[in-house]
Formats: structure tokens, sequence, C-alpha cells
């Protein structure tokens, strides 16, 4: 059956899934069918010839060589909205933080406890270094509505802030789940030029790296709250720095420790602990078992960050699967050298995603060996299997 290797620790709930499937799970294994991973490193790993997916129990895919990957043919999945209620929990919590001195009011009370005076009396006298604003009617941004994002809005809004979000890439999905009381931001620039509070939920890539830098700032409200718990860098740590001394920004909360930022006594860090629950470690590892099943099993993929979606059932009796590059005459080839050995087609899909395609294909009869042999050899064909 098979063979699927670990790189770090994964609930057991969604092993027992597999393993009840006869799948082999270990986490020293040689020659594995599939990888699940969650933060481990994999940029320096050798990807053994066997290997044919990797599913990160997780959104982000920073730690997987992703371009190696599709070079190939290995389909690289995450799981988008498995751990987005803890996220959204975590950054609702963040948001109250920033605005009432919860950790400094906790610690000053501790710090009482071997005062001789009236406690009452020291309390009275010293809770007024803790005020601060509400968030009842202010006015927050939102940057990013992908899964998290859209929670966030919306628990937000039942809160009872103004809520605006800004996402030019939103999907339907997402849009279907938003609240209509959320407001739709024209620019990004009028987003932050109007925010008491902004909280920013978009994936660190190319575009967005640095996104939050000196003009974002200049353009944000004198004693704004600032909460990033999507990816570090996606605001320029120094002009970050210059921001918060200069009370720019009067809080930053993040779910992402930095040496110099956590000196700050206005700064506010998580130890990345952003999908620490049992509830989404459980359904990250369910979601990522049953992409792999699915995947191995039926050629299946969806919420790939490489490879298209693609599905045609789980019913057939002779099937091949085939990652290739997104160009001309790759499915007539294919079709070509079947038709060539007299076998016919039931059913079949191609999708494509940027420069990489994928084809499911079903047929009457199995395919041999030599004619796997031809498929793989087309020019530009990544990987050909037979399920």
């Amino acid at each position: 059956m098979y063979r699927i290797r670990l790189l770090n620790k994964i609930s057991p709930k969604g092993l027992e899934f597999l393993e009840k499937r006869g799948y082999c799970i270990s986490q020293n294994m040689d020659n594995p069918d599939a990888i699940i991973v969650r933060s481990f490193p994999m940029h320096e790993m050798e990807l053994p010839q066997s290997l044919k997916a990797i599913a990160r129990a997780g959104a982000g895919v920073n730690n997987i060589p992703v371009d190696k990957c599709s070079e190939k043919g290995i389909v690289v999945f995450n799981t988008p909205g498995a751990n987005a209620n803890a996220v959204k929990e975590l950054t609702i919590l963040a948001l109250l933080m920033s605005s009432r001195k919860v950790v400094e009011s906790i610690m000053w009370s501790k710090s009482l406890s071997g005062s001789s005076e009236d406690i009452k009396s020291l309390i009275e006298k010293g809770k007024g270094k803790f005020v601060g604003p509400e968030i009842k009617g202010k006015k927050l941004g939102v940057i990013g509505l992908g899964s998290v994002g859209v929670m966030v809005a919306n628990a937000a809004h039942s809160l009872g802030m103004e809520v605006e979000g800004y996402d030019p890439y939103i999907s339907i999905d997402s849009a279907w789940g938003l609240s209509r009381s959320i407001k739709k931001a024209e620019s990004l620039r009028g987003l932050l030029e109007g925010s008491d509070y902004i909280t920013l939920h978009v994936p660190l890539m190319d575009s967005t790296r640095n996104m939050i830098d000196s003009k974002a700032f200049k353009l944000m409200k004198r004693g704004v709250r600032l909460l990033n718990f999507s990816r570090d860098g996606l605001i320029d740590k120094d002009e970050l720095m210059k921001a918060l001394k200069e009370r720019i920004v009067e809080v930053y909360a993040t779910d992402f420790p930095d040496v110099e930022l956590i000196k700050l006594d206005n700064v506010i860090s998580f130890p990345h602990i952003g999908a620490s629950t049992l509830e989404s470690e459980e359904n990250c590892a369910l979601m990522t078992s049953n992409q792999i099943k699915c995947f191995l099993e039926w050629g299946t993929i969806k919420n790939s960050v490489n490879f298209p979606n693609c599905d045609l059932g789980n019913m057939f009796n002779n099937r091949i699967t085939l990652a290739h590059l997104n160009i001309p005459n790759m499915v007539g080839q294919t079709t070509g050298i079947l038709a060539s050995r007299g076998i016919n087609i039931d059913n079949m899909i191609n999708k494509s995603k940027d420069k990489l395609a994928y084809t499911i294909i079903d047929t009457d009869d199995r395919i041999p060996e030599n004619v796997l042999k031809r498929l793989e050899g087309i020019d530009s064909m990544l990987r050909v299997r037979r399920l």
C-alpha cells in the first residue's frame, strides 16, 4: 500500500484515517509516496523519485521547495481554512489586548502580593495607568479577505466595530462568507488612512513582502494599532521600529516574535501560536490525510499551491494522471498516443494553473507499460501515473 513519511508530529486523528486504509506511516522511511509536514524546513532535502505529493498541515508553504516540486511533477497541498478559526480567535484576543493593557495590569496586580498596604487602596491609586480605548465604534481595516480575514471581519463587526476590507483578489467563496455589513475599501491607501486598527491576513509573496513600508506608515493615523497574524515579512521591520518609537503605531501585536521588536513596551508578541489548538491540529491532519488519500488513490487534486484543482470522481476501471507544462498540444499528443494503440478514452479532464497543467484520463483497457513510457517521453511531460 502507499507509504507516508511524517516530518513533524501530526494529530493522530488524521493518521488513523490513513492507517485504517492500510497506509504505512513513519517518521523514518525511504522512498515515500507522500510526505506530511508542518514547519520542518524542506529546502535542503533530497526529494526521492517515489515522492508524488507533499501535504502541508497548515496554510503557508514557505518551508517547502515548491518550484523544485513543480519541476518533478510533485503536487504540493496546503490546508486553507483548517486553522482559520484558531487564528481568528487569537487575532480578536490581540485586538482587545492592543486596546486594554491586559497583560500589564495583570502583572502589576501580581506585584502587589507582597505589599503591606491595603490592596484595595493601591488598586484605586494605580489603575489609571491602564486606561485604554474601547473597540466598539472604532474602524478596523482588514487587509486580505481569505478564510481568516473574513472570519476576523465578521467577528469584529459583531463586536460593534466599523469594518472595512481590502482584497482585490477575493474569491467567490470568501465573498459569500463575508457579512454584507463589511464595507469594501476602494483602495489600500483609503483603508490605511481611515483605520483605527489594521490587521493583515495576506500570504507572503514577492508582491506582498514589506507591503507595509515607510509610505504606508505615513498614511496611517497617529496612534493606529497594527496586527500581523498572517506572515512575518509583510512589514518592513526598520520602518515599523521607527513608527513604534514615534507612536505613529501605538501598539503592534504579532504572532512572529523578533529579537529587536520584543524589547519595545508597545509590542505584544505571541510565540507563533495562531494554530496551536487541538481543534486546529485535528482539522489540519484530517484535511491533509484526505487530500493524500484522494490524490494517491484517485488522482484528485484539491487545494494544491502549484497544480490546478482537478477531479474526475472515484468511479473508474483504468485511469492515468499526467502532470505537465501548460503548453499547446499536450493533450493532443497524449490522446494521439492512446489512439495509435487502439485505447479508447472513456472520460477525461484537463485543467491548468499558470505554467502547469494536469490531466486525468479514464480508459476502457489498462494501459500497458510501453505506452506509459511513450507518454513519459513527451517533451514537457513531468510525471505520468497509472492508477
